[in-house]
């Protein structure tokens, strides 16, 4: 199964906690957490660009498995990263967080973004 595809969000848990753990604003915090974000993801071999869309902001990653890429992250911060691959799930730590972004169907991307004992959980659906 390939990655590339259009996703919006459909639920999301422990949002709150989350962005507050990693220095969002209780104010941006209440400004977006209804919003449905869309996720794009383009997969050309081992090269990758994900652009999440929430609201009228937007964060754009290029990466390539394996090799040591700069993502920006939801504080806006660029942070050195390698990515791996592993079937149908992307794992990556950016900083504190371990993110794993993982294709279960055709149609559902699920993303489990841990910090010590917070995990925030989303699942998107194809569109």
């Amino acid at each position: 199964m390939s990655f590339t595809g259009k996703y919006q969000l459909e639920s999301s848990e422990n949002y709150e906690a989350f962005m507050k753990a990693i220095g969002i604003s209780d104010e941006n915090i209440q400004l977006t957490k209804d919003l449905k974000s869309i996720t794009e993801m383009e997969e050309n071999g081992n090269s990758f660009k994900v652009t999440v869309t929430t609201g009228s902001h937007a964060i754009v990653n290029n990466f390539t498995i394996g090799q040591e890429a700069e993502l920006l992250s939801a504080t806006g911060e660029k942070i050195k990263t390698v990515v791996q691959k592993e079937g149908t799930k992307l794992k990556m730590r950016l900083k504190r967080v371990d993110i794993l972004t993982e294709l279960v169907d055709a149609n559902t991307l699920v993303t489990t973004m841990t910090l010590g004992d917070i995990i925030y959980k989303t699942t998107y659906k194809r569109i």
